[in-house]
């Protein structure tokens, strides 16, 4: 299934995979500091954006569409969901040479023995808020990615006036790919890959707590950890700078 990406800049390849509900434009900040050493490659991942027509069974199949438009030797950077794209497809075998997970986790959802996490009622609420009224559902999730960070004002605004820029997400897409959250735990494939990784997570994350990039970053062999300490669930765009030298600085 062909997704849509855009594509920016000269130089190694950088693939860019953006979170729940959102497209590749939300990276318009970072474009700009990176495209001088990168060939950037901005996913709209299957179920949104413009993407949104194309709607796999279920979360590897997603992963496998998205694979094909990986090129061989990039280096993958997933923002919360698409951070858990990024987990996996350094499991699939697809040549990458490195992996950036940013404000994400192996498992979004609370269980027994996993705490750094949502509970399952803010999932379930977002889900029923879908049905009442979508719009309105999705400002929401805007101010919780801000939450509690340092710029979340300019944050929100940016965020929720860009949400349709690649245009509306059915319900239908929404919930399938919000149990992709729901539903999956990668945790048994953390110590397993062995790229080089990058764990970019702000102390102030509500979506994702600071818990789960530290467990990435002890998991992962070899993986750094760059803790933002006033940071929320949007570093690359509320610190872009200090985001961009981060990765650069991985990269090289």
């Amino acid at each position: 299934m062909k997704l849509h990406v855009e594509s920016h800049g000269h130089g190694r390849d950088l693939v860019l995979l953006h979170g729940w509900a959102m497209h590749g434009g939300v990276w318009a900040e970072v474009v700009p500091l990176l495209q001088q050493r990168y060939r950037l490659h901005a996913i709209d991942l299957p179920g949104h954006g413009a993407s949104a027509a194309a709607l796999p069974a279920g979360f590897d199949e997603a992963v496998a569409w998205v694979a094909r438009h990986v090129p061989d030797g990039a280096i993958v950077c997933g923002w919360s969901l698409g951070g858990l794209f990024a987990q996996r497809l350094a499991r699939t075998g697809r040549r990458i040479t490195g992996v950036v997970l940013v404000s994400t986790s192996p498992c979004f959802v609370q269980r027994a023995d996993w705490h750094d996490a949502m509970s399952p009622a803010t999932l379930a609420a977002f889900s029923r808020g879908l049905d009442h009224d979508r719009e309105r559902t999705l400002r929401n999730f805007v101010q919780l990615n801000a939450l509690h960070g340092a710029r979340g004002r300019g944050a929100v605004r940016a965020f929720t006036s860009r949400l349709l820029d690649h245009g509306a997400p059915s319900v239908a897409a929404l919930h399938a790919t919000l149990r992709w959250l729901q539903e999956t735990d990668l945790r048994a494939d953390a110590a397993t890959i062995d790229q080089p990784a990058l764990v970019i997570h702000g102390a102030r994350d509500a979506l994702a707590p600071i818990g789960a990039g530290r467990w990435l970053a002890r998991e992962i062999p070899g993986a750094r950890l760059v803790e933002l300490a006033d940071a929320a669930h949007l570093p690359f765009f509320t610190h872009r700078e200090a985001f961009a030298h981060a990765l650069e600085s991985f990269i090289a």
